[in-house]
């Protein structure tokens, strides 16, 4: 497969899909190969699902894209739903998650300005990734991505995840803090969870409220039903004021996006942000068609059925080399021993065991199936695991 043409800016692997239904993708000779990455979290109702494909063929053949210098019917019933979803007042469409972040952290500014602050600063977590776009690589922690772009350090204080403690010592040590931004589950980190899973988001708005900072929730990759709730934050009581969100959004289809509440509201007037593709006619009925299949099925508790098996049974078989589980719905990490050299397992999984996954935080496997996985799929991701991992445990 040449890419002679193409940047390389990704460490591709030496195989390409030429279909995919469902859980599975297949080649050009037809090998089927069981995805539990999904794209990345991207594709939670499964490959070319037939209410989102037909969504794109009706819309691609009536129209594409008119520019937001007009009126958008779709837009309009696709922020409805998708606010009606989050419980947030209104949204703003983008084609990507960096760009939905790269909006709630301009908001930050906005909101700081707003107050007469000259250079705040935003509260962000160690292990945290939000984006490649310049300021949202900058809230970001992986040193590998920020290497060589020179990013705003200066506009963030980095803390633990976890540590409310250390929001408090940063709210001391400094006097132009205007928010925090958070993921509920750090899927690049590691699938990292607070010690007291989502309770650590009412403790954050809390300290919000006390500071009248802005709480922002990055949902990229957490939302539209990943985690068995519409968004992850509806695990806890805590309430947002802004609230991004891709990925799982348009099921496949590039779009983003970011939705404000409370003291973020009408932040944003004319003119204070924008982009060419953002909310277009196609991107918003897919944006449609996709609530649709997440709030008239029961797709978000068969995440959580689905999940749990798979967390269980991987623990329950490997707990005696060290093993554990963490995670919500289907988003799921498995934690090897620190010690253990994970260099192949992508390769191995991929090439001996036909099944998709990564690996995250350096010996987390990292799994991103389906919402809708079949039991008998799930039982196939566990088994596919446990021929992989038993002979090199």
């Amino acid at each position: 497969m040449s890419a002679t043409y193409l940047m390389p800016t990704y460490n591709r692997q030496p195989i390409s899909f030429t279909r995919g239904s469902g859980s599975w993708l297949y080649t050009q000779d037809d090998t089927a190969y069981l995805d539990a990455l999904t794209g990345i979290a991207v594709c939670g109702l499964g490959h070319c699902h037939p209410k989102v494909t037909e969504a794109i063929q009706q819309q691609a053949a009536t129209l594409v894209h008119t520019s937001n210098l007009f009126g958008i019917d779709w837009q309009e019933r696709a922020g409805e739903a998708l606010c009606t979803a989050a419980q947030m007042d209104s949204v703003f469409f983008a084609n990507s998650g960096a760009e939905a972040n790269e909006a709630a952290l301009k908001m930050a500014r906005l909101y700081a300005y707003n107050q007469g602050f000259k250079r705040p600063k935003v509260i962000v977590m160690e292990q945290s990734f939000h984006g490649r776009t310049l300021l949202s690589l900058s809230a970001t922690a992986n040193p590998k991505a920020r290497e060589g772009f020179f990013t705003l350090d200066d506009d963030f204080i980095r803390v633990p995840f976890g540590s409310i403690e250390a929001i408090e010592q940063a709210a001391k040590d400094f006097d132009d803090i205007c928010a925090i931004f958070v993921e509920p589950i750090q899927g690049e980190g590691g699938l990292n969870t607070a010690e007291n899973g989502f309770v650590y988001l009412e403790q954050l708005q809390a300290e919000c409220d006390a500071h009248n900072w802005l709480f922002m929730i990055d949902e990229v990759q957490t939302g539209n039903g990943r985690t068995g709730k519409y968004f992850a934050y509806q695990h806890s009581n805590a309430h947002p004021d802004v609230l991004t969100t891709a990925k799982g959004l348009g099921n496949g289809f590039p779009v983003g996006a970011c939705m404000v509440n409370g003291r973020a509201k009408n932040l944003f007037g004319a003119g204070s942000h924008g982009s060419t593709y953002g909310g277009t006619p196609l991107a918003s009925r897919v944006v449609h068609s996709v609530y649709d299949v997440l709030t008239n099925s029961d797709i978000m508790e068969n995440s959580v059925r689905e999940g749990e098996f798979i967390r269980e049974t991987m623990t329950d078989e490997l707990q005696q080399y060290g093993v554990s589980s963490r995670g919500a719905g289907t988003m799921i990490g498995i934690v090897l021993r620190e010690t253990m050299d994970c260099s192949q397992l992508v390769d191995l999984a991929r090439d001996e065991q036909k099944l998709i996954i990564n690996v995250t935080g350096g010996h987390v496997i990292r799994l991103l199936p389906p919402l809708n996985i079949s039991r008998n799929e799930s039982e196939q991701v566990v088994e596919r695991l446990l021929n992989l991992l038993k002979p090199l445990l």
